[in-house]
């Protein structure tokens, strides 16, 4: 599933593209007919991102029709050129314009809502690191009063919004903290480093849109260590590195099951 850098990322690319002018708005797979018909030809306003929910707002006002897209564990967005060409496999949601298209496929979710039902959602999510309006101190609150772990609470998407597994893992490396640590035991100096971090390395994510955790002294190049390989890219201190060895300690990564997800940390450095 995208992290939430890969939406905010999406509105970015979404506006540039096709914000402050009619477009052209069709379901060619069908599902996203009837509310398609009605947004066709209207303008797309702006885009906005909360986690990892994407929201494209159409018409006039900010009360207009809102477009609410969630693109789950299946979901692929593609954007190409203009003229479109015929749409293949199941399009749930294609945008276009005289210079541009963009394809949505497989999404979890893709509903058209009011500004009432948009604001509902955003009540229901944590603060977003990469949103202005974000409050660190309203996740804390609920870190500091639960048995959980932290690891956990990281993922959960009413604590904060748009941390997913890499982005987990790889902040409690980065500061040393044990995975397994209840969340009434993360100091509030602790909090205020981790949020810091996941602002930083996320708005990182969403420039170069892919994932990159290590410090400068710890990439390939100065290292002299080979590049990692694999599907997702970037260079990482934990993820998706179990059994091999740790660049810091030289100690193997582990790997266990935490919230329905694979955890990855080194028992070496993140000791506390």
């Amino acid at each position: 599933m995208p992290e939430g850098h890969t939406i905010h990322r999406l509105a970015q690319d979404y506006a540039a593209a096709f914000a402050g002018a009619p477009v052209r708005v069709t379901s060619p797979q069908g599902k996203f007919s009837d509310a398609a018909a009605l947004l066709d030809g209207t303008v797309l306003r702006t885009a906005d991102a909360h986690g990892k929910h994407l929201f494209l707002g159409f018409g006039g006002a900010e009360e207009g029709d809102w477009v609410h897209i969630h693109l789950g564990l299946f979901g692929k967005v593609a954007f190409g050129p203009a003229p479109a060409p015929p749409p293949t496999g199941t399009v749930r949601l294609r945008l276009a314009n005289t210079t541009a298209h963009v394809d949505l496929r497989g999404p979890t979710t893709c509903a058209l809502i009011t500004g009432a039902e948009k604001g509902a959602i955003h009540g229901r999510l944590g603060p977003d690191p990469l949103r202005g309006d974000a409050d660190p101190q309203a996740a804390y609150a609920r870190v500091r009063r639960s048995r959980t772990t932290v690891a956990a609470l990281l993922m959960d998407q009413k604590v904060i919004a748009g941390v997913g597994n890499v982005y987990r893992a790889e902040v409690l490396f980065r500061h040393g903290i044990d995975p397994y640590r209840p969340g009434r035991d993360i100091t509030s100096a602790e909090w205020d480093a981790l949020w810091g971090d996941l602002v930083a390395l996320m708005r990182q994510g969403v420039r170069d849109n892919r994932i990159d955790t290590v410090r400068p002294e710890h990439t390939p190049e100065a290292m002299g260590r080979p590049p990692r390989v694999d599907d997702h890219g970037g260079e990482v201190y934990v993820y998706r590195r179990a059994h091999q060895a740790c660049h810091i300690c030289g100690g193997e990564i582990r790997t266990a099951e935490l919230a329905a997800r694979n955890l990855f940390w080194c028992p070496g450095c993140q000791r506390t």
